[in-house]
């Protein structure tokens, strides 16, 4: 009898676990197949008036990738490091229902607006963007601690030359690097060691990381600096 019940408990938690899986995975495809409504292209444009149609669409790329990897670090604190990108989700809260909607089927809960953040200084970072600097690489199937060019979250502030961006350089401190004299060196929100629980992926083309349950303790990577780059809030 024991043996039949212990049984049946891993048959319903194999279960769950491939429904919890095959949510997760209508998530995001929602996300990335959605359409934002067109007035937030205007709203963008209009502040800033040197971006044409592409442009937007980069930016509406990338705040996919930030509603993604809202999704990925579950009600863990996930900072915005755009500026541009920022303004795209405040305009599109403003859209009330089709916000509500698109937060209840694309992460299961509503997602508070936070204003941006960048880096305290450049080599100190809070957690919020280590966190979403971790869980931006992972996206981009890069390691956080030696990745080949920025996320496009932190890159695209400079890429469509926004005057009042965050402006992130892989290395800003080395004068033959490309992004010296950047005030935000990413590098240094990287962490060096085991920083598992915030890619949502057991990659090791990630960095190796593997996500946890939400409510789960950040103990390796996300308290008081632990392994990573820069010290905590």
């Amino acid at each position: 009898m024991g043996i039949e019940l212990a049984a049946f408990s891993v048959v319903i938690l194999t279960l769950g676990f491939i429904v919890l899986k095959g949510r997760k995975v209508k998530q995001l495809a929602y996300i990335r197949n959605y359409t934002f409504p067109k007035k937030i292209a205007l709203r963008i444009k209009e502040e800033y008036p040197h971006l044409n149609d592409e442009d937007v669409k980069i930016v509406f790329d990338a705040l996919r990738d930030y509603f993604h990897i809202c999704n990925i670090g579950k009600t863990r604190v996930v900072s915005m490091p755009s500026q541009v990108v920022d303004l795209a989700w405040h305009e599109f809260i403003l859209f009330t229902r089709n916000y509500q909607s698109f937060c209840n089927r694309a992460i299961g809960r509503f997602l508070h607006h936070t204003p941006t953040e960048a880096m305290e200084s450049p080599t100190l970072a809070q957690e919020g963007i280590k966190r979403t600097w971790r869980l931006a690489c992972a996206k981009e199937k890069m390691s956080p601690a030696t990745p080949s060019r920025l996320p496009l979250l932190f890159a695209i502030d400079s890429k469509l030359k926004i005057e009042d961006g965050f402006k992130y350089s892989l290395n800003c401190q080395v004068k033959s690097s490309l992004g010296y004299g950047n005030r935000y060196c990413a590098g240094h929100i990287g962490c060096v060691a085991g920083c598992a629980g915030d890619s949502g992926s057991s990659s090791n083309r990630s960095g190796g990381f593997s996500d946890r349950s939400a409510g789960s303790s950040d103990s390796s990577g996300d308290s008081g600096g632990g392994g990573c780059g820069g010290g905590g809030d």
